[in-house]
């Protein structure tokens, strides 16, 4: 601490028994200067990222020979593998339903197969009238479309394709056309878009251990076993497309199936987290996109490329992509990538069989994507080097035309799992351990830094009835934790922490019921990251994208895919803060944690850590990530989310693990938001350290009759 802080700190300690004056003085002593609080949050995963694509660009040196490059291409096959949940065995394919409508140069085949067990996947496959000979397949993937299959642009392409020579199959991804898993009036999601039918199960299967990744995926194999098995494909001439998220779909195909001869990535996302002038929180997207702990692993996207060189790849970008679609640094990343992967076809000695082409058209697979999709495949399936200029004929089918089943719906027709019953068959089969682990901060993935917290005070001012303090707290590189501290005129023994989720402003006010405790004891408010003052600062670029992935989820996302855990950022944060208190306040005999909502869980997993906290108390508090599983629709907060956590422990068990310090939970509610009654709560919360309320009361006689 330099003086200064240690003069100003001084004050604040005196102010247990100070006076109005002697704090004024203090206040009076230094000029006041504020950090950019809203950077913290950007800056420790600027951190984080630049760390992952130091480690991925010293394995990227390496691969400079034939050799280093297959062994590279096995470790992303491994890798990719390991992140998303390992590799399963996939049962024989049954097709349950085929029918097939007639058109002038090509049949509509209309089948049902089997997927994971209790699944069915609707599809449609392509078949050209003319030709007598095997044909090559094409493995369709749709973009997020409501409808799937069906979309307009994808049924142009299959139609063309037909008409070129292909045999395509394209299926309804999960949650799309006919596999809608929330649907709606119509048939197709109640929710916005289509993404949140991924999305919202894929983050209840992370508490699991699951990856929406590797449901999607699976999927896709599924697929190309059928295609390949089709009697009108010839399986040695196998190419696989895909537009947006088919895009990226495609991306992993690619990298583990060794049947596909030719590929077009599409608009996919094609931007790694790890890159170069990382924009927090990054190019997160739906959950299948988001490859938790990859950048530890110095593993991003486009490594999804590498084992499929030296076969031929086309990449299709939109131009317009990073104007709202994916992140700012869109188009740079994935050029500065495209150059690098080049100068791996040319070490192969392949530079002809990978190629590029943007368009200047917003997102979408456009017309002239088309024409360039259709000649790279009749190049490398057909081996015919004529243009095509123009596109087949073609007429978008109604999307009831399209349907594999006589209702739209595999669910309804063949009682299909949806993505929540896997999400509650998954956490079903865990049994979590009865006893809470005895160390969380591998779970947390909280960092060791090495450094001491110390409390740096920055101004000191008088109230009527107490004095206000703003100090801070370094609780990792580049982030400050700042705090209110309210001080009796008196000497004070016991101490109260308050964490609020609006953020520690609420509570500054003469009218707040801060000033009231401080007559009492010594009142501690701090902002944890993403919260209040550290709310993180708006990243450059459009402002449509820089909005939606303002919110609290995207950087929970970033923060899962390069290795720490939001929640184990907060819970650092919080350490930190009793860390540095306990320095300067050590004649403080107990001290109450008491949080609101979203806060709570990081208040409980820093109870567990820091045996200082005497006493707990949580309002509104998820009873249990257990709970999450059990409901289609959840509304916890997905920063408090880890992933396989059910492997490992749960919000019960942490709390048992602080007996015989009291826990008292008032308003406490299931994974849907809903109140549980108090004997529901005694079901799974034991012990007579254990309080219970269903009133939400958060006052400072409550908080007082605690300590």
């Amino acid at each position: 601490m330099t003086r200064r802080d240690m003069l100003l700190a001084a004050g604040v300690t005196s102010a247990l028994a100070a006076t109005p004056a002697s704090l004024e003085s203090a206040s009076q002593s230094a000029r006041l200067n504020y950090r950019e609080y809203f950077r913290s949050l950007p800056d420790a995963l600027r951190d984080m990222a630049a760390k992952a694509l130091q480690q991925r660009e010293i394995e990227l040196a390496r691969a400079k020979t034939p050799a280093a490059i297959a062994a590279r291409q096995r470790w992303v096959r491994d890798t990719f593998w390991s992140l998303i949940g390992g590799k399963r065995e996939r049962p024989a394919v049954q097709i349950r339903s085929r029918s097939q409508i007639e058109r002038e140069r090509y049949v509509i085949e209309k089948i049902v197969y089997s997927g994971r067990p209790g699944e069915w996947i609707s599809a449609n496959v392509y078949v050209p009238k003319t030709g007598s000979a095997k044909f090559p397949g094409v493995l369709f993937q749709a973009g997020h479309t409501k409808n799937g299959k069906a979309g307009y642009t994808y049924q142009c392409c299959c139609q063309a394709l037909a008409q070129l020579g292909f045999v395509v199959l394209i299926f309804d991804p999960i949650g799309q056309g006919e596999r809608t898993n929330y649907p709606g009036p119509d048939g197709l999601t109640r929710f916005p878009a289509a993404d949140d039918e991924h999305t919202v199960p894929g983050r209840q299967l992370l508490l699991a251990g699951e990856t929406m990744t590797r449901l999607q995926l699976e999927d896709a194999l599924t697929s190309l076993d059928v295609l390949s098995q089709h009697p009108s494909v010839d399986a040695s001439r196998i190419g696989v497309a895909g537009q947006s998220g088919g895009g990226t779909l495609t991306m992993m195909v690619a990298a583990v199936d060794e049947r596909v001869a030719a590929a077009v990535v599409s608009c996919g996302n094609t931007e790694n987290i790890a890159c170069r002038d990382f924009q927090p929180p990054g190019s997160i997207d739906d959950a299948e996109q988001n490859f938790v702990d990859s950048g530890p692993n110095g593993f991003d996207r486009w490594d999804l490329l590498w084992p499929f060189a030296p076969r031929p790849l086309l990449m299709l970008t939109s131009a317009m992509d990073f104007f709202d679609v994916y992140s700012p640094n869109y188009i740079r990343n994935s050029r500065q990538e495209y150059a690098r992967l080049s100068r791996v076809y040319q070490t192969l000695d392949r530079s002809d069989r990978i190629g590029c082409c943007e368009s200047p058209l917003p997102h979408g697979l456009a017309f002239l994507l088309r024409l360039e999709l259709y000649r790279w495949f009749t190049k490398w399936l057909l081996g015919s080097d004529h243009r095509i200029e123009s596109e087949p004929s073609v007429a978008p089918e109604d999307d009831r035309v399209l349907w594999a089943t006589a209702s739209g719906s595999v669910t309804r027709a063949y009682g299909s799992k949806t993505a929540f019953d896997l999400v509650r068959a998954g956490a079903s089969a865990i049994t979590t351990p009865a006893a809470a682990v005895l160390d969380l901060r591998p779970l947390l993935r909280i960092a060791s830094h090495g450094t001491r917290s110390e409390l740096h005070v920055l101004s000191t001012a008088a109230s009527r009835r107490c004095s206000i303090t703003a100090a801070e707290v370094q609780s990792a590189p580049g982030v400050w934790v700042p705090m209110w501290i309210f001080a009796p005129q008196h000497g004070a023994k016991k101490m109260i922490m308050l964490l609020d989720p609006l953020g520690r402003n609420q509570h500054c006010q003469e009218s707040d019921f801060c000033h009231e405790l401080a007559e009492q004891v010594m009142v501690c408010v701090p902002d944890l990251r993403g919260f209040g003052d550290l709310q993180p600062e708006y990243s450059p670029g459009n402002p449509a994208y820089a909005r939606s992935h303002q919110q609290d989820d995207a950087y929970a996302w970033a923060s899962m895919v390069l290795g720490c855990s939001l929640l184990g950022q907060r819970v650092e944060d919080l350490l930190a803060v009793l860390g540095a208190l306990h320095l300067q306040f050590r004649n403080a005999d107990s001290a109450l944690l008491a949080a609101q909502g979203a806060l709570t869980i990081p208040a409980l997993c820093a109870a567990a850590l820091d045996p200082r906290i005497s006493a707990l108390y949580l309002s509104d508090h998820l009873v249990s990530w257990r709970s999450i599983t059990e409901h289609e629709e959840y509304s916890a907060q997905f920063s408090n989310f880890l992933f396989g956590i059910l492997r490992h422990t749960d919000l019960p068990q942490i709390a048992s693990s602080l007996a015989p310090r009291p826990v008292t939970l008032a308003n406490c509610v299931d994974g849907r938001g809903a109140v549980l009654a108090e004997d529901k709560l005694r079901d799974v919360y034991r012990g007579p350290h254990m309080r219970f309320s269903t009133a939400k009361q958060w006052d400072a006689g409550t908080l007082l009759s605690l300590l």
